[in-house]
């Protein structure tokens, strides 16, 4: 954790654009950002990914990033907000430590976040939730 990036930032031993800052989170603008006013919303402590975020944490992110979407549109009249948070590389993660990314968004602007859907078959949505059913989150 001595080399993550994000915790260098926390610390204040990599200077950062901070937007909004509290016990749980900094704000700060995207250095690299898609679309100007970018934010990453940053947990200080390291978690690496949403797997090992503590609920405490969890319960507190998405209010903050609502309001941080709220304010953003505000404040730069954007005609949309992407919120963004990726887990692993195979999810296009490249810095491991948790955050979340909001996006102001515009018609016809060059950031693209796509996928190709599926289609899938009755069964194959039958088998889904069969599998998901022995989760507690149907339960």
């Amino acid at each position: 954790m001595s080399e993550c990036i994000f915790c260098k930032i926390i610390k204040d031993e990599i200077p950062s654009y901070t937007v909004y800052e509290d016990d749980y989170f900094k704000v700060i603008l995207d250095k690299f950002p898609s679309n100007l006013g970018h934010m990453l919303i940053i947990t200080k402590k390291h978690y690496s990914n949403i797997y090992e975020l503590d609920l405490a944490v969890a319960e507190r992110l998405y209010p903050l990033a609502a309001e941080t979407a709220i304010k953003l549109k505000k404040v730069l009249n954007c005609e949309g907000i992407n919120i963004l948070q990726n887990n692993e590389a195979a999810a296009n993660q490249t810095v491991h430590h948790f955050h979340m990314h909001v996006i102001p968004r515009y018609e016809n602007d060059s950031v693209s976040i796509d996928w190709n859907s599926k289609d899938p078959t009755s069964k194959e949505f039958e088998d889904m939730l069969k599998l998901y059913s022995k989760l507690y989150l149907l339960a």
